[in-house]
């Protein structure tokens, strides 16, 4: 009898490896993000967990997240796009004539800068799409482009206020009902409920993988993944619920990741987009029009960077020339980082938003510790350096 349970063990030891290694990227990064967080815990004295520092932590990094996930189908697609940033910058000018100079309504005038974005993503787009111009270059172009042009819309000047109604689309909160012992009762109720709703989420799609023959996590790792998740979000929503509760961009965000995982994992679009970034060629002869999703994922990075620039907008509650400058590199670092291959066809929802983080961690970071400007751009260039070099490693091992 006794001869039976050392087999069994070793084999749940060996599954327990086998899916750490198989999975290297999303557990790696996810541990990177929280040794992250627990360095500059201490190193700053307990600021960054502070419910008012996460707080601001979720309204500075809102707009990357935003970004990364338009720019994540980019490159699972095979490409790259570099005029992100200054399309933000562009909308964010355009919201302030709409609204400000010519006083159209707020919601009217985000529509119009929607759509806008998804015209110069699809201006982009088709050059890249149908005429194979290599994407570097255009959106380079689009970058210089965009950016003269922001300047030329606003003058060289600042414009603000925008509308109250406007600006709580990233500094405002949920209303708060009533409190439950000093704590927001949205926050605590919301919590709650999407905690439990990932449990049962979890346990219904790996119900679905089993009776489909997909492979999934062994139990005892299926557990630990899913109580260590559960916890954070109910450590979150604690420090939210003591502080504000929850701000309106979350929420929003929040919902978009859910839609962008439900496309890429779900979805026949999704699928053909991985098999665009993964073998154009033999994706072409299998019947798909390369092309057209090629072309779909310049349009859908076009509104996310639009939505960005009304974010970032909304937040600074003015429109400068300068707006979005840099952000490019910090949405294409966030999914490299998040374990998007530089060749495409590689790339998870997860690990962009665990990039988005651990680049907002570290801006937050060094922020509160004083460090300069020149510092910060110089860690994050070796982080994202680390990131591909980790990249090409496991390609390697592969």
């Amino acid at each position: 009898m006794s001869s039976v349970n050392p087999p069994v063990a070793e084999e749940t030891e060996g599954s327990l490896l086998q899916v750490l290694r198989r999975n290297a990227k999303d557990y790696g990064m996810l541990i990177v993000l929280i040794a992250v967080m627990v360095f500059f815990q201490v190193i700053t004295g307990g600021v960054l967990f502070m419910p008012a520092n996460l707080t601001n932590l979720v309204l500075q990094n809102s707009f990357v997240v935003i970004l990364a996930l338009g720019m994540l189908l980019v490159i699972i697609a095979g490409h790259i796009d570099l005029s992100v940033g200054s399309i933000v910058g562009v909308i964010g000018a355009l919201a302030a004539i709409l609204m400000i100079r010519l006083q159209i309504n707020p919601w009217v005038a985000c529509l119009i800068c929607l759509v806008a974005g998804g015209a110069i993503g699809a201006a982009q787009g088709y050059w890249i799409a149908y005429h194979h111009i290599p994407a570097f270059i255009v959106t380079l172009a689009g970058m210089l482009v965009f950016r003269g042009l922001t300047f030329w819309i606003l003058g060289g000047i600042n414009i603000s206020p925008f509308p109250a109604e406007f600006t709580k689309l990233s500094t405002g909160f949920l209303p708060s009902f009533f409190t439950i012992g000093g704590f927001d009762s949205t926050a605590v109720v919301l919590t709650l409920l999407l905690a439990a709703a990932f449990v049962r989420g979890s346990i219904l799609g790996r119900k679905s993988d089993e009776a489909h023959g997909e492979d999934v996590l062994p139990m005892p790792v299926f557990v630990m993944q899913t109580t260590a998740v559960v916890a954070i979000m109910l450590l979150f929503g604690y420090q939210l619920a003591v502080y504000k509760g929850i701000p309106n961009i979350l929420l929003v965000m929040g919902a978009m990741v859910g839609a962008y995982y439900f496309l890429t994992t779900r979805t026949t679009i999704g699928r053909s987009i991985y098999a665009l970034g993964g073998n154009e060629k033999a994706t072409r002869l299998s019947g798909i029009n390369t092309e057209r999703f090629c072309f779909y994922t310049f349009v859908n990075m076009g509104v996310m960077a639009a939505f960005a620039g009304l974010i970032v907008a909304a937040r600074l509650n003015s429109s400068t020339p300068k707006a979005g400058t840099g952000f490019e590199m910090d949405c294409i670092a966030a999914c490299f980082i998040g374990g998007a291959s530089t060749t495409g066809g590689v790339g998870r929802v997860t690990g962009a938003v665990v990039g988005a983080f651990i680049m907002g961690v570290l801006n937050n970071g060094m922020s509160i510790m004083g460090l300069g400007i020149d510092f910060q751009q110089m860690v994050k260039g070796l982080v994202l350096l680390a990131a591909v070099v980790f990249d090409l490693y496991n390609k390697n091992k592969g």
